[in-house]
């Protein structure tokens, strides 16, 4: 097998595969290869309906090597490091691979043990996770007989910001059809302090919030979970004026102590997992101070390696993780690094920190942000075709775009190395 390439790609996941196929779509002569170990390539945005029962799990992969472009070296194996000063990359079993250009992208990875009682209770009983194993969170609800329902995220970035609070929503629709409403609290705590960063997408949320009757909890950190007792302890990281958070009828049955840590029992608890950049990543020269890959937030070029490009869930860029957000980097990756190749400068393409979090709100509604770096809220004109004129809004046509086109529009054109 070659050790060497001429652009050589980290990752078969969203990022990789969609980069390795535009390069190879524009100059079939590219030498590309891509590290990836999975033997499955999972389309996890519909991992949220999975675990609302509404689409089919098993229809979210497909074998990698249907996905691997043709013109691809698929070099199936783990990074565990890189020397970057003789542009060599380390793998598991594969050796040293030395590349000229190379593409870091893959993803994250979750960090469970940076929540106390997390990795004993995770996926077992009443503690799930869409992150981890969507059909155990559709066994828990659909099972869910009231009491607290309790869903939380960490303080780590995260994949699909978005998505601990879709799935509230759905089961808050799916009791709500079963009866289930008047017995059951159904609970959003957060470390943030508001439920959606951009205004217009934050003022339907709130309406959402209401409809369900649900408890929001703002500046609720979870910390630890004792699985047993069925408690998730929580610290309020609200400012000293805003710590009275606990109501004084307390029907979820609360306990807050003097040093800001409050016990919430739950009978069912779904979370994000905390999560990182994956280790080997973490352990090199080549992340920032918060531990993420240190590329330029516009060109997407490395800060120290001007021959290394990082884009996807590694990237430290101060925006949304999301599928979305990579449809638009991939074009600025490809564009930048084909000059840079061709004629040693960068392309003028500019990522402007553009992402997108389909925001379902209930059983055939869905409510679409779109904004970029400076929370600006930038919807897609190309909507109107679909007779969406306000996608702030809650439609049951963007429930479609979330089920059926988006998924299409993935495997068939994204993953294929075209434009969408």
């Amino acid at each position: 097998m070659a050790s060497h390439f001429q652009i050589l790609i980290i990752g078969g996941g969203t990022a990789g595969i969609m980069t390795a196929a535009q390069l190879l779509k524009q100059k079939k002569s590219n030498s590309v290869a891509i590290i990836e170990p999975a033997d499955t390539h999972y389309y996890q945005p519909a991992w949220t309906l999975v675990g609302a029962g509404t689409y089919d799990y098993e229809k979210t992969g497909r074998p990698m090597s249907s996905i691997i472009p043709k013109g691809a070296k698929w070099i199936k194996d783990k990074a565990k490091g890189f020397d970057a000063d003789n542009n060599t990359v380390h793998t598991e079993k594969s050796g040293d691979i030395t590349y000229d250009y190379l593409v870091v992208a893959p993803g994250l990875v979750m960090e469970p043990s940076l929540i106390e009682g997390l990795p004993e209770a995770l996926d077992k009983g009443m503690v799930c996770s869409n992150y981890t194993d969507p059909k155990h969170t559709w066994e828990v609800i659909k099972n869910f007989k009231g009491g607290n329902a309790v869903f939380t995220q960490p303080t780590t970035p995260i994949k699909c910001g978005g998505a601990p609070q879709k799935i509230a929503y759905l089961a808050a629709d799916y009791f709500r059809k079963n009866g289930l409403s008047k017995k059951t609290n159904v609970v959003f705590a957060t470390p943030g302090t508001v439920i959606f960063g951009v205004k217009p997408i934050r003022d339907t949320l709130m309406q959402v919030i209401h409809r369900y009757g649900m408890h929001f909890k703002p500046y609720y950190a979870p910390f630890k979970i004792d699985a047993e007792k069925q408690i998730i302890y929580f610290r309020n990281t609200a400012t000293d004026e805003n710590q009275c958070i606990i109501t004084e009828d307390n029907s979820l049955g609360e306990k807050m102590s003097s040093d800001a840590i409050i016990e919430m029992p739950f009978d069912m608890l779904h979370l994000a997992p905390p999560q990182a950049a994956p280790k080997f990543v973490r352990d090199s020269t080549l992340v920032n101070e918060a531990g993420w890959l240190d590329v330029d937030h516009h060109s997407l070029q490395h800060n120290k390696y001007s021959n290394i490009f990082g884009l996807g869930d590694v990237a430290g860029l101060p925006t949304a993780k999301t599928g979305a957000a990579i449809r638009k980097q991939v074009p600025v990756v490809v564009d930048n690094l084909s000059l840079l190749i061709a004629q040693d400068k960068i392309g003028t393409k500019s990522y402007n920190g553009y992402s997108s979090c389909p925001l379902v709100t209930g059983y055939g509604k869905m409510t679409l942000a779109e904004f970029d770096y400076d929370g600006n809220f930038t919807p897609d004109p190309k909507l109107k075709r679909m007779l969406v004129f306000n996608s702030a809004k809650e439609h049951w046509r963007l429930w479609m775009l979330k089920k059926f086109m988006l998924p299409y529009l993935y495997w068939n054109k994204m993953m294929k190395g075209q434009d969408v």
